[in-house]
Order: C-alpha cells, then sequence, then structure tokens
C-alpha cells in the first residue's frame, strides 16, 4: 500500500429519486449558465437588442387600442387612461405566453445535454421563464414611464403587485412543465402552441376589462389564470380604480397552484424517458 485512499462507489436504486430536490439546489449553476445563455442568445446579432422587449408590447398596445377602443369600444374604465388599461395587462399575458413558448421548446432544443449527463431536467424548462422573466422586468419600464407620461401615481396598492408577480411566475411554471413534457413525447405540441397563444391573447382580458363579462360567466372565465392576474395587475397599479372582482382572483390562485403540483408531478414521471424519447 502506498498510502493512497481507494474510492467506493455507491450504485443504489432509487437513490437519484431521493435527492431530487437537493440535486436542484447543487446543480444551480447550471440553472444560471442556462437562464444566461438564453439571455443573450436571444438579442445575439440584433440591432435593438433587449429593446425588442419593449417595442413587441408596445406595438401590440397601439394595435389593441386601435380595434378594441375605437371599433369595437370595450373600454369600460373611464378613469384610467385606454392605453394604461391595455398595457397592464399586456405585461403579464405576454410572460406567460413568452414563458409557453420558451419552456415547451426548451427540452427539445437542450437534447444533447439531456441525452449527455445527469441533472434534474426540471432546470431546464425553470430557466426559461426565467429568461421570460428578464424581458418582464425590463417591459415594466416602459409601464412605468407610460404612467408618468399620464401623470397617474399609484398609492400603497402597489406593495400588492408582488403578489400577483408571484402568481404570474406560478402559472407560467406549471404550464410551461406539462407543455414542456408534453412536447418531447408528442411533437404534435410545437404546432399547437403557437395557435394557443394567439388564441389565448384575444380571450383573455388584455384588450379590455373583465367588468364587460357577464357576473354569471365570470368564475368559468376565471379558470383561465391568466384572468386573476391581469385584474390583480391593474388593480395594483391603478389605484384600485381598475375593480378587482375577488372570487375570480382565488379561482384564479386555485387554478394556478393545481396546474404548478400537476405539471410537476407529470414532469417527474415522464422525467425518465426524456434522454430515450428526445
Amino acid at each position: 500500500m502506498n498510502g493512497s485512499v481507494a474510492a467506493e462507489l455507491i450504485i443504489e436504486p432509487g437513490r437519484s429519486d431521493r435527492n431530487y430536490w437537493r440535486d436542484l439546489w447543487r446543480y444551480r449553476e447550471l440553472f444560471y449558465f442556462l437562464s444566461w445563455r438564453d439571455i443573450l442568445v436571444r438579442y445575439k446579432q440584433t440591432v435593438f437588442g433587449v429593446a425588442w422587449a419593449v417595442v413587441r408590447p408596445f406595438l401590440t398596445m397601439v394595435v389593441f387600442t386601435i380595434v378594441f377602443s375605437r371599433v369595437a369600444r370595450l373600454h369600460s374604465d373611464p378613469s384610467v387612461p385606454y392605453p394604461l388599461l391595455v398595457m397592464a395587462g399586456m405585461l403579464p399575458w405576454q410572460f406567460f405566453a413568452s414563458s409557453l413558448s420558451e419552456s415547451s421548446n426548451s427540452l427539445t432544443l437542450n437534447s444533447n445535454l439531456i441525452s449527455k449527463i445527469y441533472f434534474p431536467r426540471l432546470i431546464v424548462p425553470a430557466s426559461s421563464v426565467i429568461t421570460s422573466f428578464v424581458d418582464f422586468t425590463i417591459t415594466l419600464v416602459l409601464m412605468a414611464i407610460m404612467m408618468a407620461w399620464y401623470h397617474f401615481v399609484p398609492d400603497w396598492r402597489l406593495l400588492c403587485l408582488p403578489l400577483f408577480i408571484a402568481v404570474s411566475l406560478g402559472a407560467s411554471f406549471g404550464a410551461g412543465l406539462w407543455l414542456a413534457a408534453l412536447n418531447v413525447e408528442y411533437r404534435d405540441f410545437r404546432y399547437i402552441i403557437p395557435f394557443v397563444v394567439q388564441f389565448g391573447l384575444y380571450v383573455s382580458p388584455v384588450g379590455f376589462s373583465t367588468s364587460v363579462i357577464p357576473l354569471r360567466w365570470r368564475l368559468l372565465y376565471s379558470l383561465n389564470p391568466v384572468v386573476g392576474v391581469i385584474d390583480g395587475f391593474r388593480w395594483a397599479i391603478f389605484r384600485g380604480h381598475s375593480v378587482l372582482w375577488w372570487p375570480g382572483l382565488i379561482v384564479s390562485m386555485v387554478v394556478t397552484v393545481a396546474m404548478c403540483a400537476s405539471g410537476i408531478w407529470y414532469f417527474r414521471k415522464m422525467e425518465r424517458t426524456f434522454a430515450d424519447v428526445i
């Protein structure tokens, strides 16, 4: 013996499952790397760079102002300038839609990484949600500029905004997990998701207030988790001028929790097959 210590390798069935959540913390640097890489790649070799995070919602707000306010006349909050109403709805919706699009393709785009090494696969769609959240924070600056332009100053309700941001994060994460796992198993979803995102823009209260929805249908309408988030954003930003219907918010929060729990369950169930199927 030359004093060297022999290394002992233990292979134990189920060990990775028991240590899965601990591994999420151990592989946190990979999470940071994937998020930062996606941010850099998104705006690499673009003329406007991160300004695209502001240009897209601004142009959409202009179109909605013309279509919904001037043509359809759906504006129902006269105390709030309509462009502000639309932008406050566009912020959480664009974050949700971008998270769905990015998360659904995150596993297939990282197929080489997934098929070669072990790490908690949950990191991949989670990093996509964080990437979309960066765009969301940039767009918040545009919202602040517009509010200053219209001399609309928030009050104490703004302190509740982090709560609705958390609900938005939860809804985006839960739905993203479902779509990421389904897209690996069934590649048809890459064609379905853009249609769902486009359709959801018009059925969500982005260009109008939920007060135009008949009261008997609002609970059903609130099954869309983005509805409660958008209402919460407007209530927090507009000093309560935009009415917050609490039963609808509670329904949206319950749906968000259910989406997160079921999304984690289904993702973990299908995770073992990702390396083989992808």
